[in-house]
C-alpha cells in the first residue's frame, strides 16, 4: 500500500515456469539411449552440457510430465 497508494490485496502465487523447460530434446537423448539410465546420471549428463537441472525430484518431474522412463533403484 505504500508503494502504490492501493488499499487492493497484492497477488499471491502464481505460475512458475519448469526448471528445465527448454531442454525436453536434451532429457530424451540420454534416456533414450540408455533405458536404464538414473536420475543421477541424468543429473550429470546436464551439468556436462552446462545446465543447471537443480534436485533429483525436478528431474523426475520433468521425466514423468514428457513420459520417459529411467532406471528406478541404485
Amino acid at each position: 500500500m505504500r508503494e502504490t497508494g492501493s488499499a487492493a490485496p497484492a497477488k499471491v502465487g502464481g505460475y512458475r515456469k519448469p526448471l528445465l523447460a527448454g531442454h525436453e530434446g536434451l532429457l530424451r537423448e540420454p534416456t533414450e539411449a540408455k533405458p536404464s539410465i538414473t536420475l543421477a546420471e541424468v543429473q550429470a549428463a546436464l551439468q556436462e552440457r552446462g545446465i543447471e537441472p537443480g534436485s533429483l525430484s525436478t528431474i523426475w518431474s520433468t521425466l514423468r510430465r514428457l513420459g520417459l522412463r529411467h532406471k528406478k533403484g541404485r
